[in-house]
């Protein structure tokens, strides 16, 4: 086993680096990874904003802006010919679409004739607009869009993009889940937008149809009036709120609200690079994480401080975007976040941490937050038994349906909160929830996440996280000595690679600080199995001597948003490297003489 005081000493050091991440307010906003996605698709928005606005200052401003874009765009080329969404990121086909089309758009193309003549060559082997619709299958949410870029962009005939039902959008928001839309429930901004633009472009062959759309343009359109927040970024989203720009700037509609505010949120949110990242930032979630993260050794994280602030991040109305109840928290602080499954859940187990050292008012108002969480969570349970992450009931499209991860953290945060609440009605949530993760379990005793991905792994999955994170909801139930959990940890050991460490699989040849610091958490609910110690001692052993080395900062393109786009975050090396040697910290001290 590895020595107690070198571990002890690594813990301490990425304990501190970890602290070090704090905003002089107390709590972590981090760093997402600069996007190339982003940054083309605001390129875009903001270029036909420039081109059909009559403001010689606005036409300026914006074009200052697509120009600085363009200059990222051009320095992170892949050697294929491709670009990739981050700067860790493989090339795919989505990508290298939208950064042509923003170059055309742009006006600068003829300016970079080799750079877009091998991304012309990267997007025709990968197989063209066939292989961009295969990629997405019967999902609209992504490949519509893209495809409406490329055809303002005049590099794809309008006859290439599917028509969205965007008269839709003016029927109660409760109704909608029950329609089987082609885009998920997150993507009515898209809906609208870039559904009008396609009817404009090309109007509808049947008269009944083109009647309806023609009488549903302005009602629609309140709706997305209504659903943008105050920062003027639909979901904190650059994609998604410059694909709402192009829609309408796209179709003359240059001086709308939603076009201006869009802009001002693109003005705030570029980087002194020229680039933009996926969103504004996870800054809630990477405080509940850190939280969780700081607790794992001792239990309690003594007075950080940001109580109130994590408090203060719980919605407390009707949300206007998902119509989603009070009581749920999001992944930031900015007005564009909604309430979701992932983010409540941690925040609510954050809570158990911070309650452990909270004065008795604190500790009042931590319970009252946590009672309304939990209720949030119960009310958003699937008929599966699974948990989505927005939307109870909404379909089957990824990211609406249940997920294994999410389905795990909210049995956690349930079954902490457990006293407080309606205790049979959480017993009973938190039984079809288990029998959800039995029924999802694969063959192999893995589980797969929604929400984050590994570019080496087959299909993009991370059954690593996926499985690590169910294997704490086991462990939480005190269910960790059962078969399905038995089978989990059996597969984790085994998918240990040849370094010692866990990344894509046993066949990978470099290890990740993400996957290996989540695989040893997990492990460690086994302990003390013998058949789980090898896999235990070489995991803390490489994360150990990733910590001496500095390389528990690195970052890795683990996360998926949405339409699975890749991020890396600052804090997620970090963060997931504290709860894994704090873990073992705790349950392997010495005994005492």
């Amino acid at each position: 086993m590895i020595d107690y005081d070198r571990l002890t000493a690594a813990y301490q050091r990425a304990r501190r680096d970890l602290l070090a991440q704090r905003v002089p307010a107390g709590h972590w906003v981090g760093r997402l990874s600069s996007s190339a996605l982003s940054t083309a698709t605001a390129v875009s928005g903001l270029s036909l904003v420039s081109d059909h606005t009559t403001d010689d200052s606005r036409r300026k401003a914006c074009r200052q802006l697509a120009e600085r874009g363009i200059g990222f765009l051009a320095q992170c080329q892949n050697n294929d010919g491709g670009w990739g969404d981050t700067d860790k990121s493989f090339s795919n086909i989505s990508t290298t679409m939208l950064v042509r089309a923003a170059f055309h758009l742009a006006g600068s193309a003829k300016g970079h004739p080799e750079l877009l003549a091998r991304a012309d060559n990267y997007i025709d082997a990968e197989g063209g607009i066939t292989a961009l619709k295969q990629r997405y299958g019967t999902d609209k949410t992504f490949a519509v869009p893209i495809l409406t870029n490329c055809a303002l962009a005049e590099l794809v005939s309008w006859r290439e993009v599917a028509p969205l039902p965007f008269e839709l959008a003016c029927l109660p928001h409760r109704v909608l889940r029950f329609l089987r839309l082609p885009v998920v429930s997150y993507a009515i901004p898209a809906l609208v937008a870039i559904g009008q633009a396609q009817y404009f472009h090309r109007k509808p062959g049947n008269p009944a149809t083109w009647l309806i759309r023609r009488l549903c343009v302005g009602g629609s359109l309140k709706v997305l009036e209504r659903m943008q927040p105050a920062s003027g970024g639909f979901l904190e989203a650059i994609p998604l709120t410059s694909f709402v720009m192009m829609g309408l700037a796209g179709t003359g509609r240059v001086d709308h609200p939603v076009v201006r505010n869009g802009v001002k949120f693109l003005l705030a949110s570029i980087r002194s690079d020229g680039s933009w990242p996926i969103d504004s930032n996870l800054a809630t979630w990477n405080t509940s994480g850190a939280i969780k993260a700081l607790a794992a050794a001792t239990g309690d994280v003594g007075a950080l401080g940001c109580l109130d602030w994590l408090l203060g991040c719980q919605h407390r109305r009707v949300h206007p975007f998902t119509r989603a109840a009070a009581g749920g928290w999001g992944w930031t602080d900015l007005s564009g976040a909604v309430p979701d499954v992932d983010d409540t859940s941690a925040a609510l187990l954050a809570l158990v941490a911070m309650s452990n050292s909270a004065a008795m008012a604190g500790r009042q108002q931590i319970q009252t937050a946590a009672i309304e969480g939990v209720n949030w969570l119960l009310d958003l349970q699937n008929a599966d038994g699974g948990w989505p992450t927005f939307c109870r009931g909404w379909g089957t499209l990824p990211f609406d349906r249940s997920g294994c991860d999410l389905t795990a953290h909210a049995i956690r945060a349930m079954s902490s909160w457990r006293s407080l609440v309606d205790r049979t009605r959480v017993d009973r949530a938190i039984k079809n929830g288990l029998e959800y993760l039995a029924r999802h379990q694969h063959s192999d005793g893995s589980w797969n996440p929604l929400w984050f991905g590994n570019q080496n792994y087959p299909a993009d999955e991370n059954p690593v996280y996926g499985t690590a994170r169910v294997l704490l909801a086991y462990r939480d139930l005190g269910l960790i000595r059962g078969e399905a959990a038995r089978r989990g940890l059996q597969w984790l050991a085994a998918k240990r690679c040849a370094d010692g460490g866990w990344g894509a699989g046993a066949d990978a040849e470099v290890s990740g600080v993400e996957e290996t610091a989540v695989a040893v958490e997990a492990l460690l609910s086994g302990y003390p199995d013998p058949s789980l110690q090898a896999s235990i001692d070489e995991g803390l052993a490489w994360l150990t001597s990733a910590v001496e080395s500095g390389r528990h900062r690195e970052t890795a393109p683990i996360g998926l948003y949405f339409a699975r786009l890749w991020y890396h975050e600052v804090m997620y090396p970090l963060t997931f490297t504290v709860a894994g040697l704090g873990e073992a910290v705790r349950r392997l001290t010495p005994a005492t003489p």
